[in-house]
């Protein structure tokens, strides 16, 4: 039998009810109230609306720029999620502070009691270990990617591994070396060293790894914290093909290694060793951030990145330049 079409009568009848339950935001038994009718009649009437396709809901969000951008990157960068924070116009500190939040949160909604957490050093990295409110202890291990550089709280990775396992309630275990060796023998001997072996066996194993994405364009990159150079070298760095570091590995514009010395000396992971890690977070905020995010990208370093709202508008529009490879 036939399914009976609504007439002219009852479709307007069920377009009242659903501007009265839907535009007006009247309760259902307020409408059977001023229309006469059932509360029963009035359900069955939004279930008819519903089902003939009378009934489009959207959804806006005052923040809905930021989610367009979220969208934006996971499409093409091929990232599983990005999260994008408000710029603060004028005040980068305060700009880093809400991507370290945005971070912590994403960080905190993707633990488990028994996760390993790899992260490296950096003033995005500290912004989200200093912006982190678990609301419980997790049972996790936080180790360091890379041998560290004392002087500063972002250059030495002890320290903010120490620092973010103690704000989740976990334990960790330290790199003691020196992030550069003196030159490549001493630096495969330290990676030999059983101590240092372990936490970076370790690492290999983790199921979250945090990281920064960090800019070498002088003057004021923190790059150069890590391993000062004279203005000459610098600009020397640059001009060798590399546009960035991850993993404090300096990385040209496809995200492949740079062919300069400093590389051959790291104590740390190579970066195609997170392939293996289930979820790479990313955190990066500032103009000076945008070439080192997409050489990154580029690398298919991350499957998660948090940034900026100026800086995902940047990335995007010049992420056509970049040839991704599936």
């Amino acid at each position: 039998m036939p399914e009976k079409k609504e007439d002219f009568e009852s479709i307007r009848q069920i377009h009242t009810v659903l501007a009265l339950h839907f535009v007006d935001g009247m309760k259902q038994s307020d409408i059977a109230k001023k229309l006469k009718l059932s509360t029963s009649k009035v359900n069955r009437l939004i279930t008819q609306g519903r089902r003939l396709g009378m009934v489009k809901i959207a959804i806006e969000s005052p923040f809905q720029r930021l989610v367009d951008l979220e969208a934006g990157l996971v499409k093409a960068a091929s990232l599983t999620e990005a999260v994008v924070a408000p710029t603060v116009s004028g005040s980068p500190d305060t700009t880093l502070q809400q991507v370290g939040r945005a971070a912590g949160n994403q960080l905190l909604q993707t633990l488990r009691d028994g996760d390993v957490i790899a992260i490296t050093g950096g003033k995005a990295v500290s912004a989200v270990v200093d912006n982190l409110q678990p609301d419980r202890a997790f049972d996790v291990t936080v180790v360091p990617l890379t041998g560290g550089v004392q002087g500063k709280y972002y250059t030495d990775v002890n320290h903010l591994a120490t620092q973010l396992a103690e704000r989740l309630g976990g334990s960790t275990l330290l790199v003691h070396a020196p992030l550069f060796a003196e030159s490549r023998e001493q630096r495969d001997m330290l990676m030999a060293m059983s101590s240092i072996k372990e936490v970076f066996d370790l690492a290999r194993t983790a199921a979250v790894a945090l990281v920064g994405i960090g800019s070498i364009q002088p003057p004021g990159s923190s790059y150069y914290d890590l391993h000062p150079l004279p203005n000459p070298e610098r600009e020397l760095l640059v001009s060798s093909g590399a546009v960035g570091e991850f993993l404090a590995h300096l990385i040209r514009e496809d995200g492949s290694l740079a062919d300069y010395p400093l590389n051959s000396r790291l104590v740390a992971l190579d970066p195609q060793e997170l392939a293996r890690c289930p979820r790479t977070i990313g955190v990066a905020a500032g103009p000076e951030k945008v070439q080192p995010i997409r050489a990154a990208l580029n690398g298919r370093y991350l499957n998660s990145l948090v940034l900026d709202e100026k800086t995902a508008e940047a990335v995007l529009k010049n992420i056509g330049n970049v040839q991704y490879v599936a």
